[in-house]
This record gives C-alpha cells, structure tokens and sequence, in this order.
C-alpha cells in the first residue's frame, strides 16, 4: 500500500535524487528539461508517494502553450514522473499519472503532452495521433510525442510549435 501526497519544499532533494537515479544526470539536457527551465511546476499538480517511510515516486506536471501563428492554446506537459527501482512493476507511476490527471480534469485543464513510449503511457490514455500536429523546440523523436484529451475535443485543431508560458 502506498500513498499520494503533495509534494512538500522538503521532498525537492529527494525527488532530483530519484530523478537521476531513474534517468541519470544527463536528464537537464533533454528538450523536455528546456520547457521547463525557470518555470515552476504547477503546484496542485505536484505529487509524491510514499512508502515504508520513503520517497518511492514523483510527478510534476508544467504549464505550456502551443503556437500556430497568431493563436495559442494552453496544455499541461507531463513529467518527469520517476518510480524508484524497488518499486517498479507494483502499478506506482500509473497510479500517480491516474491520480494527477483527474486531478487536472477536475481543475479545468483541458489537454496534456509528453514525451515518452506510447506502448506505457496509452495506458493512462495518451496517443501519438492526437499529438500529430505538435512540434518541440530542439531536438526529439517525433513518435514519442504524445498527447491526452482531459476534455472529449480538446486537441481538435491544436497545432503549432510547443513553447514556455510566457
């Protein structure tokens, strides 16, 4: 049994340890990492779990928009989410993506993109189809690229390159 909280100031270190466990210290350097600099996280949309008294899991989820000329449409990106390695294989990180995308839903958020394999995140609902028109600063393969309704229609039209809030 686990639990999902809030992440707390004092969970930061903890989660970067996990973080570079899980992907390596070469993980500030991806595209993705670039969305996010000097940005926060959404705060309501920042969870932990916890288990055996530890830091077992974590997911952020950051404000984007996607440009196509002169519209603009605001989407949440996904991640990183990191399961330590004990942990693996128990349906912790799909539990924790389920349990901040309703919460996205029920805050009024409409879409949300990722970076990552489908074949995992179809899981939770994501699709490389829905994502098909989306572009990201630098360099990422485009079949990882993927993207979620939280409202039936969102990503109707929803094209352009994928930037920062401003």
């Amino acid at each position: 049994m686990f639990c999902i909280n809030s992440i707390k100031q004092q969970d930061i270190s903890l989660i970067n340890i996990l973080l570079d466990e899980t992907f390596g210290g070469d993980r500030l350097g991806k595209t993705a990492y670039r969305l996010r600099d000097g940005v926060p996280a959404v705060q309501e949309l920042s969870f932990v779990v916890r288990s055996d008294g530890g830091l077992k899991a974590s997911l952020q989820f950051w404000p984007i928009e996607i440009q196509d000329g002169d519209r603009s449409a605001s989407a949440l990106l996904l991640g990183p989410i990191a399961v330590a390695k004990d942990c693996r294989g128990q349906r912790m990180g799909l539990k924790l993506m389920e349990h901040g995308l309703e919460t996205a839903r029920k805050l009024g958020y409409q879409r949300v993109i990722l970076v990552g394999d489908q074949s995992y995140y179809q899981k939770v609902g994501f699709s490389r189809s829905l994502a098909v028109g989306l572009e990201m600063p630098g360099p990422v393969n485009k079949d990882r690229l993927l993207a979620q309704e939280l409202v039936p229609g969102a990503m109707n039209g929803i094209k352009g390159m994928i930037s920062k809030i401003k």
